[in-house]
C-alpha cells in the first residue's frame, strides 16, 4: 500500500510521469524494448566511433598533421575499432534480433525474457565501462586514458612490462562483459525459435530472417568463448604471474592471435549474415517476388558459418605458417566465397523480372549488393598468401574491411532501419530526407575507401599517426578524409530524418510496405503481448494467404 500512494504521488507532479516511463524501460523484460534499447544504444556508439574516425581521417588528410599527438591517435584507433565491432554491430544486430524474432514466429516473447534483460545489461555496462577508461585509465599527470592497444590487442605488447597502468584493463573486461551479454541473447534466440513457433510454422516455413539468426547464435556460441578465455589469460598474465603470452618467459605471442582470430574472423560473418537476412527480406518486398531459392538460400548461409569456422589464420599468413597451414586457409578463404556467391545469385535472381520499387530501404540494399560483391573480391584476393604478404597491414585491408563493415553492414543496418521503423514507432521516416541520406552516404563512402585501396598498393602503412609528403599519398588521402566529412553529413541528416518523424512524421499504419511476414499483421508499434490470439501460418507469405484468400500461397508449395 506504502507503494502504491508514493507511486500515486510521483505521477501527480510535472516531472514524474517521464521519471516513470523511464522506469518502465530499465525494468521491462519486454523482448520489443530491449530490442531498441539494443539498437538505440548501437546507433549512440555509432555516432560517437564515427566522429573518432573523423578525427583520425582529419589527422591524415595532409602530411606531417598535428591534429592530434600520436598517442591519442593510438587511443582514437583502438576506441573506434573496438566500439564499431562490440559497441555498434553486434547490439544493433542482435537488437533487430530480439525485436524480430518472436513476432516473425507468432510468439509472444522470448523463451527466457529475465536472461534477455540481463544480456542487455551486461553488454550495457560493458559497453560503458570501456568509455569510463577516459576518467579511470592511468594517463600523464594522472589524467585518464584511453585504451592504446588496437581493437586487437596483440600480446606481448598488452602485457604489464609494453601496457602499463590499467587502460587495457579496462578494454579486457569490458570485452569479457558484453561478450557475456551476447553470449546470453544467443542462447536466447536458438530456445526461442524451437520451442516457441505458432501453429503451422515449421522449420521450412520460417522467414529467412529467422533461419538466419539461429545460424549467427550458434555462431556466437562457439566463437565467443575463445575470445573470453583469451582474456581471462591475459588478464592472469598481467596480474597472477602466468605467462601465457609472455615471450621472455616461455610464452606465445602466436597464440594470441590463434585465440583473438578464432574469434574474431566468425565475427565478420556474425555481423554479416544478419546483414544477409534484412536483405532477403527487403529485396522481396521491393521486387514484388518471393525470395529465389529458399532452401539454397538457407543452406548456404548454414555453409558459410561452417567454413568460417575454420579461415581464421588468414589474418596470420605473415607470421610464419608452414607452407601445409598457409594452403589450407587460402584454400578455405577461396571456399568460403562459393556459398557467398550464390547468395549473391539468389538475390538477383529475386530481383529479375520482379516490379522493383526504388524506395529508401531498396536503395540502401541494391549499394549493399554492389558493395559487398567488391568486398568479396578483394577478400579472395588477399586469400592469396603471397599477394597478402606484400600488401598486409597496408590500407589495402583497411580499405577492404570497411568495405565489409560500413559498405555492407552499415548499409543494410540502414536499410532494415528504414523498413522496420515504422513498425517500432508507428511513423514513416521522411522518403526526400532518406534519399539525400542515402546518396550522400554512398558518394562519401566511395570517396573514402575506393582511394584507400591505392594507398595501399602504395604501400601506406596502417595505424600509422602521419605520413612524409612526397609519396603519391597527399591526394589521396585528402579525397579519403573529404569523403569521411560527406559521411558525417548523411549520417546528420539521418538524425534529423529519426527526429523529424518520431515528432511528427506521416503514419504508417500496420503495413505500409504490404509485405508478407507475421510482425505487419499486428499493429505499429505491436501491443505488449504481440498477438492476442496465436497466429496460424499455412505458408512462408502468410501475409498473402489472408490478403488473397482466392490464390493463397500454400497452394504453390
Amino acid at each position: 500500500m506504502a507503494t502504491e500512494i508514493a507511486l500515486g504521488e510521483l505521477q501527480s507532479t510535472a516531472p514524474l510521469p517521464m521519471l516513470g516511463r523511464l522506469h518502465e524501460w530499465v525494468i521491462t523484460v519486454d523482448h520489443k524494448r530491449l530490442g531498441l534499447m539494443y539498437i538505440g544504444g548501437g546507433l549512440l556508439f555509432f555516432v560517437i566511433a564515427g566522429l573518432q574516425a573523423l578525427t583520425m581521417r582529419l589527422q591524415l588528410a595532409v602530411p606531417d598533421n598535428h591534429v592530434v599527438s600520436p598517442q591519442v591517435f593510438n587511443r582514437l584507433m583502438t576506441m573506434h575499432g573496438t566500439a564499431m565491432v562490440f559497441l555498434v554491430g553486434m547490439p544493433i544486430l542482435t537488437g533487430f534480433f530480439n525485436y524480430l524474432v518472436p513476432l516473425m514466429i507468432g510468439a509472444r516473447d522470448l523463451a527466457f525474457p529475465r536472461l534477455n534483460s540481463f544480456g542487455f545489461w551486461l553488454w550495457f555496462f560493458g559497453a560503458l565501462l570501456l568509455y569510463f577508461s577516459y576518467i579511470g585509465g592511468d594517463g600523464l599527470y594522472g589524467a585518464g586514458s584511453a585504451p592504446d592497444v588496437g581493437w586487437f590487442a596483440y600480446a606481448p605488447l598488452t602485457e604489464r612490462a609494453f601496457s602499463r597502468g590499467n587502460s587495457t584493463d579496462y578494454w579486457i573486461l569490458s570485452i569479457l562483459l558484453t561478450s557475456v551479454g551476447s553470449t546470453a541473447t544467443a542462447i536466447n534466440i536458438i530456445a526461442t525459435t524451437f520451442s516457441l513457433r505458432c501453429r503451422g510454422m515449421t522449420l521450412g516455413k520460417m522467414p529467412v530472417l529467422v533461419w538466419l539468426a539461429v545460424v549467427v547464435a550458434f555462431m556466437m556460441l562457439l566463437a565467443l568463448p575463445p575470445l573470453s578465455a583469451a582474456q581471462v589469460m591475459l588478464l592472469l598474465d598481467r596480474y597472477l604471474g602466468a605467462h601465457f603470452f609472455d615471450t621472455q618467459a616461455g610464452g606465445s605471442a602466436i597464440l594470441w592471435q590463434h585465440f583473438f582470430w578464432i574469434f574474431g574472423h566468425p565475427e565478420v560473418y556474425i555481423l554479416v549474415i544478419p546483414v544477409f537476412a534484412f536483405a532477403s527480406e527487403i529485396i522481396p518486398v521491393f521486387s514484388r517476388k518471393v525470395i529465389f531459392g529458399y532452401q539454397v538460400m538457407v543452406a548456404a548461409s548454414c555453409a558459410i558459418a561452417f567454413i568460417s569456422m575454420g579461415v581464421w589464420a588468414h589474418h596470420m599468413f605473415a607470421v610464419g605458417l608452414t607452407p601445409a597451414g598457409n594452403a589450407f586457409f587460402a584454400t578455405s578463404t577461396m571456399l568460403v566465397a562459393v556459398p557467398t556467391g550464390i547468395k549473391i545469385f539468389n538475390w538477383i535472381g529475386t530481383m529479375w523480372g520482379g516490379k522493383l520499387r526504388f524506395r529508401v530501404p531498396m536503395l540502401f540494399s541494391l549499394g549493399f549488393l554492389f558493395q559487398f560483391l567488391v568486398a568479396g573480391l578483394t577478400g579472395i584476393m588477399l586469400g592469396v598468401a603471397p599477394f597478402d604478404w606484400q600488401l598486409t597491414d597496408t590500407y589495402f585491408v583497411v580499405a577492404h574491411f570497411h568495405y565489409v563493415l560500413v559498405g555492407a553492414i552499415v548499409f543494410m543496418i540502414f536499410a532494415a532501419i528504414y523498413y522496420w521503423f515504422p513498425k517500432a514507432t508507428g511513423r514513416m521516416l521522411n522518403e526526400r530526407l532518406g534519399q539525400w541520406h542515402f546518396w550522400l552516404f554512398l558518394v562519401g563512402f566511395h570517396l573514402t575507401f575506393d582511394p584507400l585501396h591505392f594507398a595501399g598498393l602504395h604501400g601506406m602503412p596502417r595505424r600509422i599517426y602521419t605520413y612524409q609528403p612526397g609519396r603519391g599519398l597527399e591526394g589521396i588521402n585528402l579525397i579519403a578524409s573529404i569523403g569521411a566529412l560527406v559521411q558525417a553529413l548523411a549520417v546528420l541528416i539521418f538524425v534529423v530524418n529519426v527526429g523529424y518523424s518520431l515528432a511528427g512524421g506521416e503514419e504508417a499504419g500496420p503495413d505500409p510496405w504490404d509485405a508478407w511476414t507475421l510482425e505487419w499483421s499486428t499493429t505499429s508499434p505491436p501491443p505488449e503481448y504481440n498477438y492476442a490470439k496465436e497466429p496460424e501460418v499455412h505458408s512462408r507469405r502468410p501475409l498473402w494467404d489472408l490478403k488473397h484468400p482466392e490464390d493463397p500461397d500454400w497452394l504453390y508449395e
